[in-house]
């Protein structure tokens, strides 16, 4: 599958002050999705903030590189054009912009209506194109507009933040086959020019995103890596708790 297209190496992040992540590792080439768990406040979503280049994330150790670039000190506009994209968790409402608009933003193509209407159709949003952004729409609609505009931006690196937090049964499925298509999962792992990185607490969207390496994040540290089923089967029969004490057993110190 070629070299690395991702390299997070010794990575320690702070927010306001206080140290979130520490020293943190991970890998991953093109045509592969990578999923991480862990409980909540364990550090996951500053990750994914740290790789978009949000500002108030500061990196005092280590650094990010992305396709052999090193993007540490890069601002998040910059890393969107290099071909990092994100689906948050909790996606502000925007007022004055229409959902069209930002595909079309997104598209960046001279005359996108045709393909507008085509995402908008898959995502099932045909009728949300006119309305402002996120503004009165569920959980499971937020999430459907947030990755029909990552289908539309077509990013080389997708970050999903929770993507089963605040969504009905009826919508996992359809955000599955989204974020499956974005992940361009429908082609031979060598043909993708993408790769994914998943972070989710319950693991409901293993159900329909086949990944390949998961991790488990916990108190700011990456504790464990192998398949990730087997690391969800684990987490559904112990918990959280055993994770912490098996990597405390493993902490000099711990």
């Amino acid at each position: 599958m070629g070299d690395v297209a991702l390299s997070i190496e010794g990575l320690t992040v702070e927010v306001e002050g206080r140290e979130i992540l520490h020293n943190v590792n991970l890998a991953m080439k093109l045509g592969e999705t990578h999923v991480l768990f862990g409980p909540n406040g364990s550090g996951k979503t500053t990750l994914l903030m740290t790789i978009m280049g949000f500002p108030k994330y500061r990196v005092t150790g280590g650094k990010v590189v992305f396709q052999g670039q090193d993007i540490t000190g890069l601002p998040l506009d910059e890393r969107a054009r290099l071909g990092i994209g994100m689906s948050f968790q909790r996606p502000p409402v925007v007022r004055g912009v229409k959902t069209r608009d930002m595909v079309a933003a997104c598209l960046n193509e001279q005359e996108p209506e045709a393909r507008i209407a085509q995402l908008a159709e898959k995502a099932d949003l045909a009728e949300f194109l006119d309305r402002e952004i996120n503004y009165g729409f569920s959980g499971g609609e937020i999430k459907r507009s947030e990755l029909m505009q990552l289908l539309a931006q077509r990013p080389t690196l997708t970050l999903i933040d929770e993507p089963e937090s605040g969504v009905d049964l009826v919508n996992i499925a359809l955000i599955g086959d989204l974020l499956n298509s974005v992940l361009e999962k429908d082609c031979p792992i060598p043909e993708r020019k993408c790769m994914g990185l998943i972070i989710t607490h319950t693991g409901h969207i293993l159900n329909y995103v086949n990944a390949r390496t998961g991790y488990v994040m916990c108190d700011g540290v990456i504790g464990c890596e192998g398949d990730p089923h087997e690391i969800l089967a684990t987490i559904r029969e112990k918990g959280y708790q055993e994770c912490i004490r098996c990597f405390m057993r493993r902490t000099p110190g711990g």
